[in-house]
């Protein structure tokens, strides 16, 4: 038993920040077996031996020395014995009147009884010693031999009884020594633990950074770097994430009456001793911190439910980080149960793909912790039996038998005692699930009770006390506790989930050290691998995501300038002059081109035909009309005004402002962003937003400009001949329009003959000559085809009416500007110029120049200075090149940064020279 205490407290530090938090499970059952104390004050053998240890220090050194001086005298000098007597008896009653002091101290607190055994055999001992010094001198000689010799002449009664306090002396001294040593090995034991739970820190750290080369693509996985995880597996329903939130403390697993947990749930344990919260991540889609556990659940529920049901499985893991101080270094991973029949409505091989998926990751290196129920028979465990499998002589399996509160406590010691199924790293029993009544009267403050604590999600510590209840009420359970194994001096019954968490950090401690070297081996080749292939093909040039946005951003200013310098004023000019001859044309068309017809003459039905005529007169009788003519003076006027009213400000900025954008588009697309949705969305914002803020203060400006046409437009005589030449070309390319217009339609209905034919019937029908209801059934025309005979008409007679003016701007006539009434087209002509140079002075000034200037500006603000790392990231991502660049070079850096922090971990290794179990 003593030996059972000693090693009790020597496995007091291996969890540091554990002891801040409950003591252990282990040592309260203990004490209540063994000490009888009382559960509000007990304290450990450790503490106590410390104790001791302290108090009994100084008098123990001094009783040594008294003892060296004895065998001195007696060696140099015998007379000196019975002063020297006289001094031992001194010391031995202090000593003993020490001891009995320290014992009546101790007796007040709740003290084992092997400790206060220790002080009353010690102090009766020296009593006893007194009152029959003489009377037994011989017998003390006899357990005194060994730590005081005594001088073979001694004759002396008296010399008898100093040897035996002298012996209690030495027993004393020797007790001091003990307990010190035992204090610089415990410190030691805490050393090492420190060193080996900062290697575990540090591997985790690595094998974050292995996974996330894996992830982030760059090349093929990592399939010869394996670093240990702790994969949990077992049947549906068998209290899998029961004991997981109960090593975390909170409920943060999927749960529900269907199968939910359809991926592999990647979880790493942090220990932040410092952090102000819990919180967990998804490094994978970049979430943040989340202190609410039940967000993250919701979001783990989500990404499993996302599986469809015809798939039930996904090898595609979830990520999740949890940092807390109050959980331990650890990497577990957790698997969807184990099945034995497909439900209706899951495929038919769901059973096969769970158990593929499990074999996956129970393989080698990876530790399996092997979820069994208490009311299932052993034998009928899918987790041991798929764990049997891959790890047939158990090396890597741990078994943890869950809802030991279901049978009887004999029968859960017997399965703990790993006698029917052993496994070399042994059984743990938990009852895991938090107690109903403790959920339900959660409101009336119960459960904080329990947990220690105000916060009511703290699952971990109801779940603690509760199996520390069940357990402390059933002697099965505290006999089983006592037991240990004679090869090893270890219990042979692990019980907690608090004493799985301590298995489970330490097993993970030693398959980590164990492959250090094999991983670091595995990395070095992958990282030889990668700089190769780097090397090959990038000739190790660098290239960071702000290097190529910076890149691209001068190459788009480069094509921006050089359009700058193609699109100016000479441009704009020719833009808004086209826009203007096609109002001309459109109001030449409407005020002089426009025949005398049945159509035209609708509108005017209630005049008589003298009436109509005189309001449209065909544009054949211009070139011989009076020079005093009202009707063409009005014609003109009015033609004059419409071009002058019809908001050439407005027009003309819209024109521009649409060209600007068009040209900004074709920018990105034909240039260095062409591939990046992103920043597209960016140049045509900021394009948008410089010329909203001026488009309104630039069209007033520009109508404020030609308002002076609306009233008096003077032209001179090189104006009017230019645009003289100008008019007629005008009207020949719309001559050319209209003739290939006809031309396109008569090949659509199958002829110039079949064409005229329908041209002729519907010039027929508008003189009244034949009805149209006769069209089908007499000439068999449909009416899709009259339509087109209709169009076919029109485009003749403009045709006809443009051959007309084209003769009438080469005429003599119409050489003259002062006969402006006689060629509408030219004048009109020479007012659009004149619009379109004013218009386009202000349009240079106070939109082009300004939008040449601000936008650069403006993206640099945007995109030069506006994104965030990773932001610009993912625009450098967007280029398919640039991603395989960054891609290859960022897994060599993290390679890198992998093979750095193992070495260091390995000379950590050697320095403390850590030997892995």
């Amino acid at each position: 038993m003593y030996r059972m205490m000693r090693y009790a407290a020597r496995r007091r530090p291996l969890l540091p920040f554990y002891a801040r938090l409950r003591p252990s499970m282990h040592n309260i059952y203990l004490y209540r077996q063994i000490g009888d104390a009382a559960m509000t004050r007990g304290i450990s053998f450790a503490s106590g031996t410390k104790f001791f240890g302290k108090i009994v220090r100084v008098p123990a050194a001094a009783g040594g020395a008294v003892v060296a001086g004895i065998a001195y005298v007696n060696y140099q000098v015998q007379e000196a014995a019975n002063y020297t007597q006289k001094k031992i008896e001194q010391a031995t009653d202090w000593v003993t009147s020490t001891a009995s002091s320290v014992k009546d101290g101790i007796e007040n607190l709740s003290t084992p009884r092997w400790l206060k055994g220790l002080f009353d055999s010690s102090t009766s001992d020296g009593q006893h010693s007194s009152r029959s010094e003489h009377d037994e001198g011989s017998s003390h000689d006899t357990r005194n031999k060994g730590i005081v010799k005594q001088s073979s002449n001694n004759e002396n009664g008296d010399g008898g009884g100093g040897g035996e306090e002298a012996a209690l002396a030495g027993a004393a001294a020797a007790a001091a020594t003990a307990a010190l040593s035992d204090e610089d090995a415990e410190e030691r034991v805490a050393a090492t633990n420190a060193q080996m739970m900062l290697l575990t820190r540090k591997m985790i750290e690595i094998r974050n950074i292995l996974q996330e080369i894996s992830t982030s693509g760059g090349g093929q996985s990592l399939t010869r770097v394996q670093l240990p995880s702790i994969v949990v597996v077992g049947s549906q329903s068998s209290g899998k994430s029961s004991v997981l939130e109960a090593i975390v403390g909170h409920e943060f697993l999927p749960k529900g009456n269907n199968m939910v947990t359809r991926r592999p749930i990647e979880l790493t344990l942090v220990n932040s001793p410092d952090a102000a919260a819990e919180y967990g991540e998804f490094p994978a889609l970049k979430l943040g911190k989340i202190t609410d556990f039940a967000q993250i659940q919701k979001t783990l529920t989500d990404l499993n439910l996302a599986i469809p049901d015809s798939e039930a499985v996904s090898d595609d893991p979830i990520r999740l980080n949890i940092y807390s101080p109050h959980v331990p270094d650890l990497t577990l991973i957790d698997l969807p149960g184990y099945i034995q029949i497909a439900a209706a409505d899951q495929p038919e091989s769901l059973k096969s793909k769970i158990a593929s998926l499990c074999d996956k990751y129970i393989a080698a290196p990876n530790i399996i912790l092997a979820i069994s129920a208490a009311d299932v028979d052993l034998a009928n465990s899918t987790a041991l039996r798929a764990a049997k499998r891959i790890d047939p002589r158990g090396e890597r399996t741990i078994g943890v038998i869950t809802k030991l509160d279901l049978v009887d406590p004999s029968r859960a010691v017997d399965l703990l005692q790993n006698r029917n199924y052993p496994l070399q790293m042994g059984y743990v029993g938990v009852v895991s699930k938090v107690p109903t009544s403790l959920t339900t009267r959660a409101s009336s403050g119960l459960l904080s009770r329990f947990s220690g604590s105000g916060d009511s999600s703290d699952i971990g510590s109801v779940i603690a006390k509760n199996e520390e209840l069940y357990f402390g009420r059933h002697p099965a359970f505290t006999r089983a506790l006592t037991d240990t194994d004679d090869r090893t001096g270890q219990q042979q019954v692990t019980l907690g989930v608090i004493n799985l968490r301590n298995k489970l950090m330490r097993i993970l401690e030693r398959t980590m050290a164990k492959n250090l070297q094999p991983t670091c081996d595995a990395i070095h080749q992958e990282l030889e691998e990668t700089a190769y292939q780097f090397k090959v093909e990038y000739n190790d040039r660098p290239i960071t995501a702000e290097s190529y946005l910076a890149q691209s951003l001068d190459s788009f200013k480069l094509s921006f300038k050089e359009f700058t310098g193609k699109f100016g004023r000479e441009q704009v000019r020719a833009m808004l002059k086209s826009e203007l001859d096609q109002r001309v044309l459109d109001l030449l068309a409407q005020r002089y081109w426009n025949r005398l017809d049945e159509e035209s003459t609708s509108a005017f039905s209630p005049l008589d035909d003298i009436a109509i005529k005189a309001i449209l007169r065909p544009v054949s009788e211009l070139p011989n009309a009076l020079p005093d003519d009202v009707y063409w003076h009005r014609q003109l006027d009015a033609c004059v005004s419409n071009l002058t009213k019809s908001g050439v400000g407005r027009t003309s900025t819209t024109l521009v402002s649409n060209a600007l954008s068009g040209e900004m588009e074709h920018l990105v697309n034909s240039g260095a962003f062409k591939t990046h949705p992103y920043v597209k969305t960016i140049v045509q914002d900021a394009t948008m937003e410089i010329l909203s803020s001026r488009f309104y203060s630039t069209a007033d400006q520009v109508e404020n400009c030609i308002k002076p046409y609306k009233y008096e437009v003077e032209v001179e005589d090189r104006e009017w001949s230019r645009s003289r030449e100008h008019a007629f070309a005008l009207l020949k390319d719309e001559l050319r329009q209209c003739e290939a217009a006809y031309y396109k339609l008569q090949r659509s209905v199958g002829g110039g003959k079949k064409l005229s034919q329908v041209e002729k019937f519907v010039e027929r029908n508008r003189k009244g000559v034949v009805k149209m209801e006769d069209a089908n059934e007499v000439y068999g025309f449909s009416q899709a085809l009259i339509e087109k005979g209709r169009e076919g008409l029109f485009l003749t007679k403009r045709a006809d009416v443009i051959r007309l003016r084209m003769q009438a701007l080469k005429s003599k006539q119409c050489k003259s500007k002062d006969n402006k009434y006689y060629c509408p087209e030219i004048f009109l002509d020479v007012v659009a110029d004149k619009l379109t140079q004013t218009a386009v002075l202000f349009l240079n000034v106070e939109l082009l120049s300004d939008f040449y200037y601000h936008l650069p500006r403006e993206l640099d603000a945007r995109l030069g200075h506006g994104l965030g790392p990773q932001q610009m990231e993912n625009f450098a991502k967007e280029n398919a090149k640039v991603r395989r660049h960054l891609e290859l070079q960022e897994r060599k850096q993290k390679l890198e940064l992998a093979t750095e922090k193992i070495e260091s971990v390995i000379a950590m290794q050697k320095t403390t020279r850590l030997q892995p179990a």
